[in-house]
């Protein structure tokens, strides 16, 4: 939970209320971490859109971290009585900062736009406090994604994408043996995190993947299986190469665009800068899920902070009517590497790997193996994600045993409860 005093924020969001003139179009100050290529013309889609309606955007980008920097830079915005009229936030957090009464709500905007009828359940309870939409989904994430260099696959003589782990481990092999790298990545903890619980789910399967990274069940986390998803975790780890530490995420997504390396794991967001590349995925790139048939849910959405004054108000009902209208879903996710939040747009003009997201999701949905990204802040509160994060960062930077790893991690995770 956020340790926020209730009192100081009270008084900071009074003095929120006191601010902003009068502009009858509309007015939004946005507050994101879109800052890579693809991101960044996704959310250009999204100010667009808003100034096409003689409204005003103002853009708050802060890069880094996964959005960890972001949440710093919010919580002193919000403390000192300024906050964002709209920002980048989504899973527990929302329930976070509604609980501390920082957050208007748009429930106006989803009647009319019977908001209900076209998301999915799971995905607008989470966009709901008290029965009251505060947020705006903007498309739905896949995390469990591999992506792949044809070139490099084929000059390592990788016939096929892997379909289990076993497959992963002997076609990295083959790529380190004809001198590629093969697995890009950047070392930041969120990324190893994004590793960990893809691994997580091929190794333990949806029921473990939900005991161990969403119920935070103390067996499932000391648990045998988790052992083996550290090994799995510690075999990726040496196809990383030495250059590793400090990699944004982009630019690991470069390395495979390249055909430096073969292989990154990393959401769908990666698909948007291949995109922006002007690369054809299934020629120029490929895509399989992570093994595990399941489906890491991530999802971005926009949450209405507490401001005042007609230009706010009515920029935040117009941002929100936008981010929910047929037409933004679609172009916006085309641009991103996503799928629609919306179950109602059609995906004709969407690529073979967003097709394939799509179908995926509703096999998941129907088969019962649909979970919340750990990683991306959809599973559980920030203080508990930030004990993953620190030990499997840990973890990953060491010569830590498996063992060791799993007591530690369970042991930290109960501290954080």
């Amino acid at each position: 939970m956020l340790r926020i005093d209730k009192l100081m924020l009270a008084a900071a969001l009074s003095c929120a209320a006191l601010a902003g003139g009068a502009r009858a179009d509309g007015t939004v100050e946005v507050l994101h971490w879109w800052t890579s290529g693809g991101e960044a013309k996704a959310v250009g889609e999204l100010k667009q859109a808003f100034e096409a309606e003689g409204g005003k955007w103002i853009d708050s980008p802060i890069a880094g971290g996964g959005g960890d920097a972001a949440m710093t830079a919010l919580r002193a915005r919000v403390m000192a009585g300024n906050p964002p009229t709209a920002v980048q936030l989504k899973g527990p957090g929302i329930q976070e900062w509604a609980e501390q009464g920082a957050l208007n709500d748009v429930q106006d905007v989803a009647e009319v736009g019977n908001w209900d009828s076209v998301l999915p359940p799971a995905l607008a309870k989470i966009m709901k406090y008290e029965g009251k939409y505060v947020a705006a989904p903007v498309n739905i994430h896949r995390v469990d994604w591999i992506w792949a260099s044809p070139e490099a696959l084929k000059k390592a003589g990788v016939e096929a994408m892997p379909t289990t782990w076993e497959e992963f481990n002997a076609a990295a092999d083959k790529l380190q043996d004809a001198g590629l790298i093969a697995l890009a990545h950047g070392g930041q903890p969120w990324q190893d995190a994004t590793l960990f619980e893809t691994v997580v789910l091929g190794i333990g399967g949806a029921d473990f993947y939900r005991k161990a990274l969403v119920e935070l069940d103390d067996a499932a986390l000391r648990s045998d299986t988790m052992i083996a998803s550290f090994d799995q975790l510690r075999k990726l780890r040496s196809y990383v190469d030495p250059n590793f530490s400090g990699r944004d995420w982009n630019l690991a997504t470069g390395m495979v665009m390249r055909g430096e390396a073969g292989f990154q794991i990393m959401g769908d967001w990666a698909k948007g800068e291949f995109l922006a590349a002007g690369k054809v995925p299934g020629e120029d790139f490929l895509c399989a899920s992570t093994p595990g048939n399941g489906f890491i849910l991530n999802s971005d959405s926009f949450t209405f902070f507490k401001v005042s004054g007609e230009d706010n108000l009515k920029g935040q009902k117009v941002l929100a009517r936008l981010i929910m209208s047929p037409e933004f879903q679609k172009v916006f996710n085309l641009a991103k590497g996503s799928i629609p939040a919306r179950t109602d747009v059609p995906l004709d003009d969407f690529d073979i790997c967003a097709k394939r997201s799509h179908e995926d999701l509703l096999a998941a949905i129907e088969n019962d193996t649909l979970v919340p990204s750990m990683a991306h802040e959809m599973a559980v509160p920030r203080s508990v994600r930030g004990e993953f994060l620190d030990l499997v960062t840990q973890f990953f930077n060491s010569d830590m045993s498996s063992q060791d790893a799993t007591t530690r991690l369970a042991d930290a995770v109960q501290r954080a409860m």
